[in-house]
């Protein structure tokens, strides 16, 4: 019997809500405590997603496909990785804003290279983890590893961008 995988993957989450009850019922520890962790994890994301996803909306309508282009896109130059590393900096949920918002800057023109620098970027610079990181393991620490990695982030999305061109490779387009 083959399950298409929508059908598939509401199994899999049903094995895993009964083995979450089950372990409740039987007081089974390492079972409620991943209760517990997916509780908490669920909590978080219905309290990020649906105002992120309203700013995402608006960042899809608002900014216009011109300006996309001409700061992420093929005319870009340089200064292209900075705005990624600085839409990066500022986006407030991690990857499960960053990759949406990426979606939209690949439908609005922007080079694979920039969204790449923007989604890698967006797990290394977050302002409030930075600050939270400098408080932490000190403010040297911190610059030393952004000034490390943002280099290798930006030739490392350049190289895939490479790859990626040369093989003709598309994203697909789910909006259709």
């Amino acid at each position: 019997m083959k399950l298409n995988a929508r059908i598939r993957n509401y199994v899999y989450f049903g094995l895993f809500v009964g083995f979450i009850g089950v372990s409740w019922l039987v007081r089974f520890e390492p079972g409620m405590e991943m209760g517990n962790n997916f509780y908490l994890f669920a909590k978080d994301m219905v309290l990020i997603l649906p105002p992120a996803f309203v700013l995402i909306g608006l960042f899809d309508v608002w900014a216009k496909r011109e300006t996309i282009e001409r700061h992420f896109g093929e005319a870009a130059d340089a200064r292209g990785f900075f705005w990624s590393i600085l839409l990066a900096a500022t986006t407030v949920g991690g990857t499960f804003v960053a990759f949406p918002v990426a979606n939209a800057l690949y439908h609005k023109g922007a080079r694979y290279s920039m969204i790449m620098t923007y989604v890698t970027a967006a797990s290394l610079v977050m302002i409030p983890m930075s600050i939270m990181e400098a408080a932490i393991l000190g403010p040297l620490f911190t610059a030393v590893r952004i000034l490390v990695s943002l280099p290798l982030v930006i030739l490392g999305s350049i190289l895939i961008e490479k790859i990626l061109v040369r093989r003709g490779y598309r994203i697909p387009d789910a909006r259709t």
